[in-house]
């Protein structure tokens, strides 16, 4: 049947059954693999094939039902343009169609690449779970193959069976297992109630971010909702996915995909930024609405802190929540928010701001109380009041432990192994476990490894002091000066350990060369206590060289047998001197100079992001303190607390938009939701391929 045939009575064809059974067969390129008889529409180029399949719907109006096969071709060629002209016909692609759409785009085997050694996509994602991986390209092809295979028709209907659940399985489909490959990625639970976007859209938009599909991912954000936070999705997505690539030295598609994720945060932040031009009040609430965008339940701001992107939790609306947030929605100013407390007492007193403050007063108190135990009354236990100091600290801490347990336990979208890698990495938590470690040890060694003076314990309990009085600078993060600051000594301090990673090396085997030759075969090396071992010696002097204390006498061998070796002389030897000049040109030269041109890159690249990086450093400040209760007076209403925030409020929001007080101010709360979600498709809309 030619084309001159179907244009002499189009009519006749719509009403024959045969003629439009033959026409679908014609418009669809899978069907025409397996019937090898019809006319090879297939090899034809793309421009040409397009051009006849969209004349053929158009004249025949069969839209509907076949308009998802040109559809599927186009978005297998990356042929965006068709894709656009296709969607505007209210063409969709069907859940039917996705399985066959992963394994013709994703999997090695009908990509068309056979450069040995390469990584695909599908090597990417068997990384995070191999089984998925397995699920999203293999299993249909596999079902395809045998089919073809088999001849017997109960083999033939359960391998059909297999095929119809990867398209409609609610669990095992490959709609829901791209969904649970994401969670995976980002290392969220899936949440199972999903606020789906335009019909399948969502599906074809996870699918172009796994096929990299830059223009095709844009069309289909585009048609969907909460654009802020879909687009946040994506970027953090295709961010994983790049350093995955880059650890299997796929350098090329690592930049690829760090660009496509680029590009959506940059469009995030553009929508933002028209956003607070519209409105702030708005604009600043929009960062708090919660949506479950491919299983992931969260909000924008909270998404973009877990996910480091720093520009979106420093951004003026992220500022705008946080201030709110921070003043409880009462006036910033200090004078006219302190005079608030008259007016509004349990708004005041609700406040974060005035939690924080009262926290860090009673923190005070407790630092005080602390060190005069530690410094009159660690072994004695005499003095009443010393005694009633060192309760109050125990009282104090538990209260302060049983809050940081809260925090960790609270409702979140993460998974526990996330939850718990993004906890240790704060600095500041670091240091909160640190000195409860530090302070239950001291406790157990008072009271159940008692020595004569108390040695061990007093130690214990100053370094539990010390580490208490470094936990107290976290509230200089508040003050923008003193803060950047703390964040600037924060991040030397990763600079510092690299370079002590490598002076150790380098002390232990300039001191092993010292000892080696000044005291030959030596016999005792590990003898007596663990404190009298050989092996401090060998890092003593070496150490202290970098500090230009050079110690000639010891180099020399001039020293006093009793202070170094007891019944062993040390032995003269030049080497030593010389390897010793050749250790002080490296040490001081080179090693402490390299450090302090770090610590001024460090400082240059603080400085210039100083306020990206102190709102980043505030918002786990501001958001914790939206429930906290200073300890001790958490420990009365522990048990409701616990019971509403880890129990009944599991897997549930944290920030909740719209108050329960009643239907008509949640009918409020939802049209002001749905404005801001249609504010940011517009706005979506108006910066399409302008980015």
């Amino acid at each position: 049947m030619t084309m001159t045939q179907l244009r002499i009575n189009p009519v006749e064809h719509k009403k024959d059954m045969k003629e439009s059974a033959r026409l679908k067969l014609l418009i669809n390129p899978i069907e025409l693999k397996k019937d090898m008889k019809e006319p090879a529409l297939y090899c034809i180029s793309p421009p040409l094939y397009f051009s006849f399949g969209f004349q053929l719907l158009q004249e025949f109006s069969i839209w509907r039902e076949c308009g998802h096969f040109l559809l599927f071709e186009a978005l297998k060629a990356n042929r965006y343009d068709y894709v656009t002209v296709l969607l505007r016909k209210g063409i969709k692609l069907t859940k039917d169609n996705l399985p066959e759409l992963y394994a013709q785009t994703i999997s090695c085997e009908t990509s068309g690449c056979k450069v040995d050694g390469c990584v695909h996509m599908l090597d990417i994602l068997k990384q995070f779970s191999p089984r998925k991986a397995e699920t999203l390209c293999y299993q249909y092809n596999h079902a395809m193959k045998e089919i073809q295979e088999k001849k017997n028709t109960s083999e033939i209907e359960k391998i059909q069976e297999k095929i119809n659940s990867l398209k409609h399985h609610p669990r095992r489909s490959v709609a829901a297992t791209a969904k649970r490959m994401c969670c995976d990625i980002l290392q969220y639970r899936a949440h199972g109630n999903e606020e789906k976007l335009t019909n399948e859209d969502n599906d074809i938009l996870l699918w172009a971010i796994f096929a990299n599909r830059m223009e095709i991912a844009e069309i289909y954000w585009l048609r969907g909702t909460d654009h802020i936070l879909s687009g946040l999705i994506c970027s953090a997505l295709l961010h994983n996915l790049s350093k995955t690539a880059l650890l299997a030295n796929e350098h090329n598609f690592a930049t690829d995909l760090e660009e496509h994720a680029k590009l959506f945060e940059q469009r995030c932040i553009r929508i933002m930024d028209e956003m607070y031009k519209e409105g702030k009040k708005q604009a600043a609430k929009a960062m708090d609405d919660d949506a479950v965008i491919w299983g992931v339940k969260t909000n924008p701001l909270r998404f973009a802190y877990e996910n480091f992107m720093y520009e979106i939790v420093a951004h003026i609306c992220s500022r705008h929540n946080l201030n709110t947030k921070w003043y409880n929605k009462l006036p910033q100013d200090p004078f006219s928010f302190l005079k608030s407390a008259i007016k509004n007492k349990v708004q005041f007193v609700k406040a974060p701001v005035t939690k924080c403050i009262f926290n860090y007063i009673m923190f005070f108190t407790v630092l005080l109380m602390y060190s005069s135990f530690v410094l009159t009354n660690v072994h004695s236990g005499e003095q009443k009041i010393q005694r009633f100091f060192e309760y109050c600290v125990y009282f104090w801490a538990f209260g302060d432990i049983l809050e940081e347990l809260i925090n960790f336990e609270t409702g979140r979208s993460e998974s526990r192994y996330r939850r718990i890698k993004g906890y240790l990495y704060d600095f500041w938590n670091a240091v909160d476990i640190l000195s409860y470690i530090t302070l239950i040890s001291a406790l157990f060694v008072r009271y159940f490894h008692q020595s004569e003076n108390s040695t061990i314990a007093r130690r214990m309990f100053s370094f539990s002091l010390l580490i208490m009085y470094i936990r107290f600078l976290e509230v200089f993060l508040l003050h923008r000066k003193l803060g950047t600051t703390l964040i600037m000594i924060k991040e030397m301090l990763k600079d510092l350990l690299g370079f002590l990673l490598i002076a150790l090396f380098v002390v232990l085997g300039v001191g092993c060369y010292y000892h080696a030759n000044q005291f030959p075969d030596y016999p005792d090396l590990w003898k007596g206590n663990w404190t009298d071992w050989r092996i401090w010696d060998l890092l003593y002097h070496p150490y202290w060289q970098i500090y230009a204390e050079i110690d000639l006498d010891y180099l020399q061998a001039e020293e006093s047998t009793s202070l170094e070796s007891g019944h062993i002389s040390p032995q003269k030897d030049w080497s030593v001197v010389v390897v010793a000049a050749v250790y002080l040109l490296f040490a001081h030269l080179l090693l402490v100079n390299l450090l302090i041109a770090t610590f001024s890159y460090t400082f240059e690249r603080v400085q210039k992001n100083a306020e990206t990086l102190l709102w980043y450093e505030r918002y786990d400040l501001i958001n914790s303190y939206q429930w906290r209760i200073p300890s001790p007076f958490n420990i009365p209403f522990l048990f409701y607390r616990y019971y509403r925030r880890c129990i009944k409020g599991r897997g549930c929001c944290q920030n909740k938009v719209c108050s329960d007080d009643g239907k008509t101010r949640n009918k409020r709360c939802m049209k002001k939701k749905e404005y801001r979600r249609e504010l940011q498709r517009i706005i979506a809309s108006s910066i399409y391929n302008k980015i």
